[in-house]
């Protein structure tokens, strides 16, 4: 009887994994990047930002950010035409469907004013993103030390620096 009890654990732990493996396979998974990652798309866009997940927004918000990229964000992020149309291909291709993104089209398609991050992040005191540690609700590194991998799981999560307990309130929801 004891070793069943011991194994039990073993064995839960498989049957977890193994349903991580199946969610990690979703179109919308976060925690990775889908497909092969262009070398452009961390040469080029994690230069300046977070190089967020395709699954974040959805196709047409990736289309529209992909063809304005003389004015990113009050930024010349132009690219040349072939690099412009190898990541246009791989963000559409692996661009939001369902859950996250799910055809809403966030304003301005900022990844930062969808439903979904608003959703997750409704408890953040609004101190928070002025942090001198934090800067913005884009600066997803502050807070997730593995969102340079496409992992922003409760696991790799951390307190910022200056974050102080009142503005905790909220930080497990």
């Amino acid at each position: 009887m004891k070793n069943k009890r011991k194994r039990l654990p073993g064995l839960a732990m498989t049957a977890v994994m193994a349903l991580a493996l199946i969610t990690d396979a979703s179109a919308d998974n976060i925690r990775g990047f889908p497909g092969k990652v262009p070398a452009a798309y961390g040469q080029e866009c994690a230069a300046c930002h977070t190089a967020y997940p395709p699954g974040m927004l959805p196709a047409r918000s990736w289309q529209r950010i992909m063809n304005g990229l003389e004015k990113h964000y009050g930024t010349d992020a132009s690219l040349d035409a072939a690099s412009v149309q190898q990541l246009s291909a791989w963000l559409q291709a692996h661009a939001g469907t369902v859950k996250r993104a799910a055809n809403v089209e966030p304003p301005d398609d900022r990844i930062t004013r969808s439903v979904w991050f608003e959703r997750k992040h409704r408890k953040i005191d609004p101190a928070v993103w002025k942090l001198a540690a934090v800067k913005s609700a884009g600066n997803c590194i502050a807070c997730h030390t593995r969102a340079d991998r496409a992992d922003y799981g409760d696991a790799t999560r951390r307190v910022p620096a200056g974050m102080d307990a009142r503005l905790l309130r909220g930080w497990d929801d």
